[in-house]
């Protein structure tokens, strides 16, 4: 199993020795740092490649919750918390799970089991990249893994949880957040057009100023990407 990196942001000093003592005994987590604020945090991520978070919600400076509200590409997030009344809104920015102090251990290994288990499903293997080979990503649908060649998508779009990748000979749903996809897709022919759409720009049809054309699908192009778009379709 590929090591999870992990990220402790926690300001107590007990709960923080808690935590990487039960961290040091599960094979595959690797500490990368620990935080004893959210601004500390934002700048570990910017240097590190953090896979997982455990996040304190009393931070100073910036609370946890609203930590997370700043994070464009969040990795998974255990939140461990003294306070049960945020449950519900940790659960509504999509954390893997909501672990009240004391922490037990076995309810420690609940929640890292669960996120392992979501960071694997939703890896793409990238792969084919070797020159003179068709660029192609596989991704995991149900027990599968599905390989997509790239230059036969025509369009991705985003359904909360789980991405729709519709190419000219099928459509596929995979457990993956639309933000990450655009980041594996940069520079290879795909443009952002709308928070919930990205599409191939060599299968775009015709477009105006509220939607383009795929194989007879009208995608509507969002507000606040207009301008780009339009200066990438016009090249």
């Amino acid at each position: 199993m590929q090591k999870i990196t992990c990220l402790i942001v926690e300001d107590e000093p007990l709960a923080t020795e808690v935590l990487e003592d039960y961290i040091s005994q599960v094979p595959f987590l690797q500490l990368v740092s620990t935080c004893h604020d959210a601004i500390s945090a934002l700048e570990v991520l910017q240097r590190e490649k953090v896979t997982l978070i455990f996040l304190d919600i009393h931070l100073p400076k910036l609370k946890g919750l609203d930590f997370i509200k700043t994070l464009d590409n969040p990795p998974r997030i255990i939140i461990t918390t003294a306070y049960q009344e945020y449950a519900l809104q940790g659960y509504e920015m999509n954390v893997v799970d909501y672990l009240l102090k004391p922490i037990d251990f076995r309810r420690f290994i609940n929640a890292v089991n669960k996120a392992s288990q979501l960071i694997e499903s939703s890896q793409p293997i990238a792969d084919g990249q070797m020159a003179g080979e068709r660029a192609y990503l596989f991704f995991n649908v149900g027990k599968k893994k599905v390989k997509m060649f790239l230059d036969e998508i025509l369009y991705i779009e985003s359904l909360k949880e789980y991405i729709k990748i519709v190419s000219s000979e099928k459509s596929i749903l995979t457990k993956f957040q639309l933000g990450q996809t655009e980041d594996l897709l940069k520079n290879k022919n795909f443009l952002r057009i709308h928070r919930s759409f990205i599409v191939a720009k060599d299968k775009v049809d015709s477009f105006s100023a509220t939607d383009i054309e795929i194989k007879g699908r009208l995608i509507p192009i969002g507000r606040s990407y207009k301008e780009q778009v339009y200066a990438d379709l016009e090249k």
